[in-house]
């Protein structure tokens, strides 16, 4: 468990800290280094900027693999894996896992996903609904195509990662995510009931009560933005596109349950941000991109959900320890250590309101971070 120590005293390790009062500035809170199970780090220069911020926080990160083209096979996951730790320094390569991703396609060989197991490349498979979020006009039309391929994941334990969400453009884009889990989640599971799956960035109260009643097999990762905003955000002010995501942000009610959800201590329920960079001018644009960047203060950003929500204590299984445990791996053995600012305090550091992260194709590498210009209440220290 983890909960505030002052910063003056060494750091315990988190068994040996008992609760204490609200935490005021200065205070620590030290954290079995956590894992991020949803990322995108994107490809060249894109991964270049952005691939640090998660490897600074993260020991471990699972990477999707909707590129373009997209990751379809060992070998080309094997690839993307040497691309993403030749964008790290040294020191961060030899410190950060990515843990690969294969694309489904309805054309996809099972035996593809067997190799890749077998040679430590995949650690499981993505389901992207064909049209639901960037890059995904290659994925899955109808389930029934890739049943070979879903019997294999099941026989040899490769965990399904699914975005929640129907395409039906006579569906309201809020109800999305509720129509997927009655139409295709729930027969799914039934029809491999040993089949281990993630759905992958719920949003609304239906799909974390679904996934606390489900069992074992089920399991769920939850941004930071959706605990944060929910759909009033997207207006607040005018049109705000760095809100703009897919899925959606949904109304009050759902924030809350993902939030109560997130702070509960369910083992069914960890991290994934759903880190998803676009350039500034592609999110400002007549058709802008779907995607909020939120690596370079994810953990903070989680932090100050927890410490809203009196539930510190819960952080560290959330972002630690659930994860690593329904996927079938060791804990991290290091840590982080996260100290508390007063967010109203002249000294407080703010989230920048721009990154600029180089160029790309010869024009500046324009990022909006998500909290731009907040002063958040913890920081991780280097």
């Amino acid at each position: 468990m983890a909960h505030p120590v002052p910063a003056q005293q060494s750091v315990p390790q988190p068994s040996e800290v008992s609760p204490g009062s609200p935490a005021s500035s200065g205070q620590r809170l030290h954290l079995r280094r956590p894992d991020d199970w949803h990322v995108h780090l994107r490809d060249g220069a894109m991964l270049k900027a952005v691939v640090g911020a998660t490897a600074r926080q993260f020991a471990r990160a699972i990477v999707m693999p909707n590129l373009s083209p997209a990751v379809t096979t060992a070998a080309s996951a094997s690839a993307y894996r040497q691309r993403i730790l030749s964008a790290l320094e040294p020191e961060a390569a030899v410190a950060f896992q990515p843990l690969m991703t294969a694309y489904l396609t309805e054309t996809l060989d099972p035996e593809e996903l067997v190799r890749g197991q077998a040679e430590g490349i995949l650690t499981a498979a993505k389901l992207y609904p064909a049209g639901a979020t960037t890059n995904s006009a290659a994925g899955v039309r109808d389930l029934a195509a890739i049943a070979p391929v879903l019997e294999t994941m099941e026989r040899i334990g490769l965990p399904l990662l699914v975005h929640g969400e129907v395409t039906d453009p006579e569906i309201d884009i809020f109800d999305r995510e509720a129509v997927f889990l009655e139409r295709h989640l729930v027969p799914l599971l039934a029809r491999y009931p040993g089949l281990k799956v993630v759905l992958e960035h719920i949003t609304t109260a239906e799909a974390a009560a679904f996934v606390a009643e489900a069992g074992p097999q089920l399991a769920a990762t939850i941004t930071p933005h959706h605990l944060h905003i929910n759909r009033n955000s997207l207006f607040a002010g005018g049109l705000r596109p760095d809100f703009y995501c897919l899925p959606i942000a949904k109304r009050e009610r759902h924030r809350l349950a993902l939030r109560r959800a997130a702070t509960s201590g369910d083992p069914s329920f960890f991290i994934g941000t759903d880190s998803a960079p676009h350039r500034r001018e592609a999110k400002e644009a007549s058709c802008g991109c779907a995607g909020i960047y939120n690596a370079p203060f994810a953990i903070e950003s989680y932090a100050a959900v927890f410490e809203q929500d009196g539930a510190l204590d819960k952080l560290e299984g959330f972002a630690s320890e659930h994860g690593p445990r329904f996927y079938g791996l060791p804990l991290n053995s290091d840590g982080i250590i996260l100290e508390r600012q007063d967010p109203a305090s002249e000294q407080a550091e703010a989230v920048p309101l721009t990154l600029e992260l180089g160029s790309e194709a010869g024009s500046p590498l324009t990022l909006v971070p998500f909290h731009a210009g907040e002063a958040l209440p913890w920081r991780l220290l280097a």
